[in-house]
């Protein structure tokens, strides 16, 4: 046996092989039945995909790196809960491509912000954190009061998305400029963290 370990570790070729051969039936045990399982590929009731001013908003809450500092997954347990509300399911997460987790938690996780403050907050608190909370550490973002949301390019993403099977109507993605025209980068960032976790919280 000692011989065998021995030829394993100090044989890179047999390292890397075995490696990869473990790493491979972990997988077909752990996330290949997940693919499978209705709880983690079909949304929970009330979930609907992102309108096109939230799809926006999400791309933005993306380029600005908020979720380096804020989850959005409440963990399973009685700490969380009981501060941020019901924990995370998958069926809520469905049509998020990708989907926005994580697990770094500078700021407060944000999978239940939805409704917990008015847009007016949210608005002060973008433009400069300390305003609200005086001991926040969170960078300021005026800039985006002043930029206005790319409203050409959110029918061209809906459609992308439809593709991998979020389900945008033809409607949906005619209207989706016009919902976005003249509303600003901030506009469109509140509408999506407006939205958020609200399809669990009614459904309770």
């Amino acid at each position: 046996m000692e011989k065998i370990q021995k030829l394993i570790e100090e044989n890179v070729a047999y390292l890397i092989v075995l490696t990869l051969l473990v790493i491979s039936i972990a997988a077909l045990v752990e996330i290949v039945p997940l693919m499978f399982q209705k709880s983690t590929t079909q949304p929970i009731a009330g979930v609907k995909p992102y309108n096109a001013l939230q799809l926006t908003g999400r791309d933005l809450y993306i380029r600005e790196g908020c979720y380096g500092c804020h989850s959005q997954m409440v963990r399973p347990f009685r700490a969380e809960t009981e501060r941020y509300g019901h924990y995370s399911v998958a069926g809520e997460s469905v049509y998020d491509h990708p989907f926005q987790w994580g697990s770094k938690r500078t700021g407060p996780d944000l999978a239940r912000v939805g409704g917990r403050y008015s847009d007016e907050w949210h608005r002060v608190h973008l433009v400069n954190p300390r305003d609200v909370v005086p001991e926040s550490n969170m960078p300021a973002f005026p800039w985006l009061a002043r930029n206005l949301a790319d409203a050409e390019g959110v029918a061209a993403k809906m459609t992308a998305l439809r593709k991998v099977g979020v389900p945008y109507s033809d409607k949906e993605i005619a209207e989706a400029q016009a919902m976005v025209e003249g509303k600003s980068e901030m506009d469109a960032i509140i509408a999506y963290m407006q939205g958020l976790g609200l399809a669990l919280k009614n459904a309770r």
